[in-house]
Order: structure tokens, then sequence, then C-alpha cells
């Protein structure tokens, strides 16, 4: 015979064992699911791969730059300890110190350019209609899928001297001191072409970023504000970007990084040319390597570029963290 108990009354109490205490029936718990080490077990080779890939390239390059590693130690294995040497050597070259205010003065330009763009084809993306979104985001997307090899080789056609387009159009509407202009060879040229390459390149991920952000605001407090007479400028001073905070300082961090350690566009088109023009540290890191066999201070390069950037990072997200506590 089954039994029904009403809504509202007490629980059956359990049975009690001779001293007194709760004794659990059949159908008690026996332990949360997936207790033991078989949640571990699923995410070793996750974690495991990982540290190969991530941990060991950099413990590595932290043994190899503490060396005096160079082509025939590379070749015969008996590397000498050194300590500090390589670090003392790399921050006492004026030489390195005009590289790393290159690469400050690179990423601060093309940071400001790619959240400055970003910002406002986000903001024209919410105000179009469903088609027009529609198209704006596709091309977004297809240019954000374009591989970096081929989007360089790309611009390096466009602005070829001979049969750049560039050049071409550039006469047609009246610069004919830019017959044959060799944009490469020229340093703030070759810098200018490297940094619109890679806002190009950037913009894309950005903006869909932030349009993610902005339709998760309330229409109702844009309605409430217009009501009040709020100017559009006030708009997104007031209430736009404050809700979409969080996502902007993401996504601004994560530009930081991208642009702090761009090697590959400016390897395949300039290779840090002309001179030193585009070399920032990532290349001045593979050029003392490769090119002078030097593999200790090419390591100890990269150990700064990780520690300024980290440094860079901690510094933002303090000065972040402390505005919001005092918005708080």
């Amino acid at each position: 015979m089954t039994v029904v108990r009403e809504a509202g009354a007490p629980p059956t109490s359990l049975p009690r064992s001779a001293d007194g205490s709760a004794r659990p029936g059949r159908g008690g718990r026996r332990g949360p699911v997936g207790s033991g080490a078989w949640p571990y077990l699923l995410i070793a080779p996750t974690v495991l791969g990982m540290l190969y890939l991530l941990a060991y390239p950099l413990l590595r390059t932290v043994l190899i730059s503490l060396q005096d590693f160079q082509l025939r130690q590379l070749i015969q294995g008996d590397a000498r300890f050194v300590g500090l040497r390589n670090y003392a050597t790399l921050l006492t070259d004026a030489h390195f110190w005009q590289v790393v205010r290159r690469t400050f003065l690179f990423m601060t330009v093309n940071v400001t350019l790619i959240m400055l763009f970003a910002t406002l084809v986000a903001l024209v993306i919410e105000r179009l209609g469903r088609v027009g979104r529609i198209a704006v985001l596709s091309a977004l997307v297809l240019t954000w899928a374009t591989p970096v090899i081929a989007a360089t080789t790309v611009f390096q056609w466009l602005f070829h001297s001979e049969f750049g387009i560039v050049n071409w159009a550039l006469q047609q509407v009246g610069f004919t001191s830019f017959d044959r202009y060799p944009w490469f060879a020229h340093g703030p040229a070759a810098f200018t072409i490297l940094v619109a390459l890679i806002v190009w390149q950037s913009v894309p991920f950005a903006a869909i970023t932030l349009y993610s952000a902005l339709v998760t605001v309330p229409t109702e407090l844009y309605e409430s504000a217009r009501i009040d007479g709020a100017s559009a400028r006030r708009i997104f001073r007031a209430i736009t970007f404050p809700m979409i905070r969080p996502i902007f300082m993401l996504v601004f961090s994560l530009e930081v990084i991208w642009t702090f350690k761009a090697f590959v566009q400016i390897w395949v088109m300039t290779n840090g040319g002309p001179g030193d023009a585009t070399t920032i540290l990532p290349v001045y890191a593979v050029q003392t390597a490769l090119s002078s066999q030097r593999y200790d201070l090419g390591s100890a390069a990269s150990m700064v570029t990780v520690l300024m950037l980290a440094g860079v990072l901690v510094f933002y997200f303090r000065q972040m963290f402390r505005q919001e506590g005092e918005a708080l």
C-alpha cells in the first residue's frame, strides 16, 4: 500500500539506532556525485598539455637567459651558468632602451586607435537595422578570420612602390610625388603601415565584443535619459560606458597583450626595418637570438618583455580597481 503524506505535514523521522542517533535508510545519500580521483583524471591530459606547451618553454627560456648559451653551446650542450650577466648586458645597452621606447609607442598608438574605432563601430552596429547589422557583422567576421600572413601580404602589395594600388590612387588625385614611392624604405611610413595593418586586424574582435556588451544595456535607461533631455554624449558617459566598462577593460587588456607582443606582421613585412624603425621587443629578441646567435641575450630580452608586459597590466588593473572602489 502506498502512503501519501499531505502537503505541509512534517517529514517522517528516520529510524533511530540503539543509542538514539538517526540511522539513514536505503535511500540515504552516499556522498557527492563525481567525488574521488575521477574528475582529476579527466582534466589531467589538458593540464599536462598546458604545462608542456606553456610552462616548459617559459622555464627553458629562464634557464637559457641565465647561461652562456651561443651557437657552440647549442651544438655541444655545455652551457655554463653565468647568473644575471646577460640581463646586466642587456639593461646597459642603449640600443635596447631605444627598442623599449619604440615598443611602448607602438603599443600606445595601436591600442588607442583600436579601442576608439571598435567603440565607434559597435555603436554604429547597435543603431543599424537588421540587414545592415548582419552585413557589417559578416564583414567584421571575414576580416577577423583572414590569416595574418595573408593579410600582411595583401598590405605589402597595396603599398608596393611600383605595382601598389595606393601609389596609383594617390597619383590619380593629384599627388604626383608618390610615383614609385618606396613606402617600406622610410621608417615613419613603414611604422604607419604596420599600425594600420594591426588596427585593421584587431578592430573586428574588439567591435563584436563591445557590441555584445552594448545589447545587454536596458533600453529603459536610454528612454529615461532622452526624456530628461540628455545628449548622446551624456548618455554614453553616464549610462553606456559604465554598463559596459568590465567588457571594455577586458578587451583593452587583451589588445595591450596582443599589440605588445606583435611579431608576425613586423617580421613578414619589414623584418624590423628599415634600420630599426619597426623593431620592437619581440622582434629584437628574435634578431638577437638568430642573427647574432646570442640565444642567451635573446632569452633575456624575452623575459624582460614578459616582465614589462606584466608590469603594465598590473599597474593598469590597480588603477582600474582603485577607480571602481572610489565609484562605490
